[in-house]
């Protein structure tokens, strides 16, 4: 009796057809895990603006920017201007972060002692998935080159990382704002009693030393900018250097008044770099921008809470009235 086997022919044209079809499927599940990804980026806006709502409804004023750079959140300072740590640190309450927060409580509010110091280093160097694009990077801590140099932290090697950043409004600096850097609590404790800020004032919601309430976006909560993806070069996803700052991210997560977590709509003469961008390799002209990773779009949360998707192709100057909350034009992202 014959014995029925395949032939070498046959095997060959078996296997280019499989080929073939795992080539046409492939595609298909990237673009279905990326999908995912960006629904899951879009939850993490969407409960981040969820906490800031909580905390205005709370404060009866959305989560301050806090100082600059080299201060971090202090639990004893309380909320608002005061608060010397970005907008981030003064949510986590209202993310079911409390412990987290309140990390280094000393009931010193006017000092900064080894305790504060060292909590503060514990909540440096710990991650939060919801602040994170996980099409971008992973939730873990990521190397610091500035360790040391943090006035109310003890030195931390590595930090927690953040994707997305507040809109500070329109104004042409997307950082410190002037010379508001206080380089002792009790310094800043005065700039902010005094109100001795810049000459200019931001125009957007949350910016540092900000105090904005919900009645002040007077553009309307579904028609002004809460918190966006932010733009980043991805030749430093992965590691902080000094040059880093060229990518706005060379800070950590609850460092106050800074590029990592503050970002400006601003639009003068150079509207092609004033609209959302996609992320690029060995470009920095991007760093005080929003923009993402994702193809076509990133995505913000407006200050009614809800997400939507903007084009990096917007026309710049909606994208600019978007970024005001109170310049009175008429703006609006198309559903």
């Amino acid at each position: 009796m014959k014995k029925s086997a395949f032939t070498l022919v046959e095997l060959l044209v078996v296997i280019a057809i499989i080929g073939m079809l795992v080539g046409l499927l492939l595609p298909a599940v990237q673009q279905a895990r990326e999908a995912a990804r960006r629904m899951q980026c879009s939850n993490n806006l969407k409960n981040l603006a969820l906490a800031c709502l909580n905390h205005e409804a709370s404060m009866q004023e959305f989560p301050s920017g806090g100082w600059c750079w080299y201060w971090i959140g202090d639990p004893d300072r309380g909320f608002g201007p005061m608060q010397s740590g970005s907008w981030t640190y003064s949510i986590l309450p209202y993310i079911e972060q409390n412990a987290l927060f309140q990390l280094g409580a000393d009931n010193e509010p006017d000092n900064v002692t080894n305790t504060q110091k060292n909590g503060a280093a514990t909540c440096l160097a710990t991650p939060l998935s919801v602040f994170n694009c996980p099409s971008r990077r992973t939730t873990k801590s990521y190397p610091f080159f500035k360790s040391g140099n943090l006035k109310n932290c003890g030195k931390v090697s590595d930090v927690a990382k953040g994707d997305y950043a507040a809109n500070i409004g329109v104004s042409q600096y997307g950082e410190n704002f002037g010379n508001f850097q206080p380089s002792s609590v009790s310094e800043g404790s005065k700039l902010v009693q005094n109100h001795s800020y810049p000459s200019f004032e931001p125009n957007g919601v949350i910016y540092a030393w900000s105090s904005v309430t919900l009645g002040m976006v007077r553009d309307g909560t579904s028609n002004t900018y809460l918190i966006g993806e932010k733009w980043l070069n991805p030749d430093f996803y992965e590691v902080c250097k000094s040059s880093s700052y060229d990518a706005g991210d060379n800070e950590n997560l609850y460092s106050g008044g800074c590029n990592d977590t503050l970002r400006t709509c601003y639009y003068k003469n150079d509207s092609a770099n004033a609209r959302p961008a996609q992320d690029r390799r060995g470009i920095t002209i991007y760093k005080e921008y929003f923009g993402s990773v994702h193809a076509g779009s990133c995505s913000f949360t407006m200050c009614d809470g809800s997400v939507q998707n903007v084009s990096y192709s917007i026309d710049p100057q909606t994208h600019y009235y978007l970024g005001h909350r109170s310049d009175g034009q008429v703006a609006t992202l198309l559903q």
